[in-house]
C-alpha cells in the first residue's frame, strides 16, 4: 500500500465512523446502550472470525498487545454509546475527535515520537478547528460529553498502539481482538450496569447492520492497514475529518444545524491537512 493510498484508505474510514454517530443515537432510541453495543460488536466478531488468520497461532506478546487493544476500543465505545444518550451526534463527534490531539501526545510520552514541527502545527491548527467546533458559547460540557472526553482518551491510545502494533503483527487478527474484546466487555457492562432491552423496530435494524457492516468492520480493517504505512501524528491529522463528517451527517439526517464559527472550526482543520502535505513526500509524517 501506497501512502497515497494509506491516507485514501483511513480518510475512509474516518468517513465512516463519522456518519456512524447518527446511526447510534438512531439506536438508542429503541435500546439500551450496552445492550446495542454488545449485539453490534458481537456480530460483528462472529463474522471477523473465519476471516481471521490463525496459523500459525498467536504468541504471547501478541495476545498482550490484542488484550490491550480491546481494552481501549471496549472502555471507548461504552464510553461514546453511554455519552450519546445525552449529547448530540456532531458534539459526541467533535469531542472524540479530541483523540487526535491526544495520540501525538501519547505518543511522545510514551514512545519518544517526536512529530514534525510542520505536523505540529498542523495539529495546532485543527486542535483549533476542533475547539471551534464544539461550539465553545452552547453552554459548556454535560455529563454526556465527560464521558465522551473518557472515550477520546481511549481512542487516542488506540491509534498510538494500532500503529505500534500493526507493523509487527497480523492486521487481521488484531481487528479481531478488538471487536471481540469491544463485545465481551460490552456484555459485562449490560450484565451489571444495566436493565437492558431492545425494540427490533426497522429503524434499530438499519441502525445495526449500518453499524456492524461499516463501523465495526471494514473500518476497522482499513485502519489497521493505513497506520501500518504512516505515523501516529499523520495519523491522527486524518481522524481530525471525523467530526466534519459526523457534523454534516447529522445536519441532513437530523437536522442539526452548525454556526458560523463551526464551520470555520471545519475549515481549520481542511487547512491543517493541506498544511501537513506541504513537506517532501518521500519523508514519514
Amino acid at each position: 500500500m501506497t501512502r497515497r493510498q494509506a491516507d485514501l484508505a483511513l480518510l475512509v474510514a474516518t468517513a465512516l465512523w463519522g456518519t456512524s454517530f447518527v446511526a447510534v443515537k438512531s439506536a438508542l432510541a429503541d435500546a439500551t446502550p450496552f445492550a446495542f453495543l454488545t449485539v453490534r460488536f458481537g456480530i460483528a466478531a462472529l463474522a471477523l472470525a473465519p476471516w481471521a488468520r490463525w496459523r500459525p497461532r498467536p504468541a504471547g506478546p501478541e495476545l498482550w498487545g490484542g488484550a490491550l487493544l480491546g481494552a481501549l476500543v471496549a472502555v471507548g465505545f461504552i464510553a461514546q454509546t453511554a455519552g450519546l444518550v445525552i449529547t448530540t451526534p456532531s458534539r459526541s463527534a467533535f469531542i472524540v475527535a479530541v483523540s487526535s490531539v491526544l495520540a501525538p501526545v501519547i505518543a511522545l510520552a510514551l514512545l519518544g515520537e517526536r512529530p514534525r514541527w510542520l505536523t505540529a502545527a498542523a495539529l495546532t491548527l485543527a486542535t483549533l478547528g476542533i475547539y471551534l467546533l464544539t461550539a465553545p458559547d452552547a453552554g459548556g460540557l454535560n455529563r454526556g460529553d465527560l464521558l465522551t472526553l473518557i472515550c477520546a482518551v481511549c481512542f487516542g491510545g488506540q491509534i498510538v498502539a494500532v500503529t505500534e502494533l500493526a507493523r509487527r503483527y497480523d492486521p487481521r487478527r488484531l481487528v479481531f481482538f478488538q471487536v471481540a474484546g469491544t463485545a465481551v466487555v460490552g456484555a459485562l457492562a449490560t450484565a451489571l450496569l444495566e436493565r437492558p432491552h431492545i425494540h427490533w423496530t426497522p429503524r434499530f435494524v438499519g441502525a445495526l447492520l449500518y453499524t456492524v457492516v461499516f463501523a465495526s468492520t471494514i473500518c476497522f480493517v482499513l485502519q489497521m492497514r493505513a497506520q501500518r504505512e504512516m505515523s501516529t501524528a499523520r495519523a491522527a491529522l486524518i481522524f481530525c475529518f471525523e467530526p466534519l463528517f459526523a457534523a454534516v451527517t447529522s445536519w441532513l439526517v437530523l437536522g442539526e444545524r452548525l454556526a458560523l464559527m463551526q464551520w470555520g472550526g471545519g475549515a481549520l482543520i481542511l487547512v491543517g491537512m493541506v498544511l501537513a502535505e506541504l513537506p517532501v513526500r518521500g519523508r514519514p509524517g
